[in-house]
């Protein structure tokens, strides 16, 4: 079976999670991609360890099919291998700040003179140009300055998503990104500059609450859980755990009152349309919670079925794991690695495609795993690696 990228080479200089998934998008559609971290490891490696020697769990997800060099890019000899794994490379992916990429000669004006058509994915917190351009930042940043978290939890405290959604979704654009810059290159042979904020992504999620706010200064404050533009949309206590139920529209909503056999809801004005019933959804959370706490989770989810009404259950991490759905797609592979107790359950690329679709191919590399092969690819002799190696280099 074909690749997408067969025959494309990134260089991954990523951090964390935006420029690192991003590479591995690109690497599970078959490019080549070389993650390049600090002679030690860099910090990203090593959170939420799970090996022996202190490789983490999101890196487990975030390196497959991708192989380790080590290297610093900030001694003369380092930019040397820097200018050379760029000379044979296709795209650079690196999320650090605009200043940090000069200084490391990421910079395009620098990456062009050695390779004219290579393409740069930069990511950052903010992006180039406006008064927060260098300020470094984490995904808690695009939530908390988008007022994602000022409508989520209550007015009293702000909440945080536990999923880092803006690195994700950032790290999915730049990759959607960096295809069509590879897109375009085949048709008029130019690189160019991809680039992804933070800010820019966590901005567009929330955009439809800015219009709103535009348009008739709602002056929206948080519910909890509870939707304010639809309505029954919330989560509810059960005899054994906790249920999401979320309807949006009319026909939904009728479902809904005849499961309960309270035909009043339908005639009641406060409940004519969707905005109507977000903004007395606090009514109908409380009929739906007092419904759903004389039964399980699972007798509650087998009505909702019965009438399609969606709802989910609020699983735990171990829970996802048991999951039958999960198990029956074949969503996780489990794939080993040095140190690790038992194989990591990594998810599969996110996007199916019927004819090309991504692969995890090979295991997250240890640290380093491949520094010797690719130097050895960029023509420097075994005395040279080795005296490299000792001056900490690579």
């Amino acid at each position: 079976m074909s690749k997408v990228l067969e025959g494309i080479r990134v260089l991954d200089f990523g951090r964390y999670i935006a420029g690192p998934f991003c590479g591995t998008l690109l690497g599970d559609m078959g490019a080549e991609v070389i993650r390049i971290e600090k002679v030690d490891g860099s910090e990203d490696r090593f959170l939420s360890p799970v090996t022996e020697d202190g490789d983490g769990a999101l890196f487990l997800q975030l390196a497959r099919n991708k192989l380790s060099m080590t290297l610093n890019p900030m001694k003369p000899e380092g930019r040397e291998i820097v200018a050379k794994l760029v000379a044979s490379a296709d795209v650079v992916v690196a999320n650090l700040p605009p200043d940090t990429l000069a200084a490391m000669g990421l910079d395009y004006p620098s990456l062009t003179t050695i390779k004219e058509d290579i393409i740069l994915t930069m990511i950052s917190a903010f992006g180039r140009g406006g008064p927060y351009a260098n300020r470094v930042g984490f995904d808690g940043l695009g939530q908390a300055m988008s007022g994602n978290m000022y409508m989520s939890g209550t007015p009293e405290q702000p909440v945080k998503a536990y999923a880092p959604y803006v690195d994700f979704g950032t790290a999915s654009l730049a990759a959607f990104g960096t295809m069509a810059a590879l897109f375009e290159r085949q048709k008029t042979g130019k690189g160019q500059v991809v680039e992804g904020s933070l800010f820019n992504t966590a901005l567009t999620m929330m955009n439809g609450t800015a219009i709103e706010q535009a348009a008739i200064r709602r002056d929206r404050v948080a519910t909890l859980n509870r939707s304010q533009t639809s309505a029954p949309a919330d989560t509810f206590k059960t005899k054994d755990g906790w249920v999401l139920v979320q309807s949006v529209g009319g026909p939904l909503f009728k479902r809904w009152a005849e499961l309960m056999g309270e035909g009043h809801w339908l005639e009641d004005p406060r409940f004519k349309d969707d905005i109507s019933r977000g903004d007395n959804g606090a009514v109908i959370s409380e009929r739906l919670a007092t419904w759903c706490a004389e039964r399980s989770s699972a007798e509650v989810l087998e009505a909702m079925e019965a009438v399609r009404l969606p709802a989910g259950p609020v699983l735990s991490p171990q829970q996802v794991l048991d999951d039958p759905h999960v198990a029956a797609k074949g969503l996780f592979q489990d794939v080993d690695y040095p140190g690790l107790p038992r194989p990591a359950p990594l998810m599969r690329t996110p996007v199916e495609l019927s004819e090309t679709p991504g692969e995890i191919r090979q295991r997250p590399p240890t640290l380093g795993e491949h520094t010797d092969q690719i130097m050895t690819e960029l023509g420097y002799a075994e005395a040279d690696i080795t005296r490299l190696r000792q001056g900490r280099v690579i």
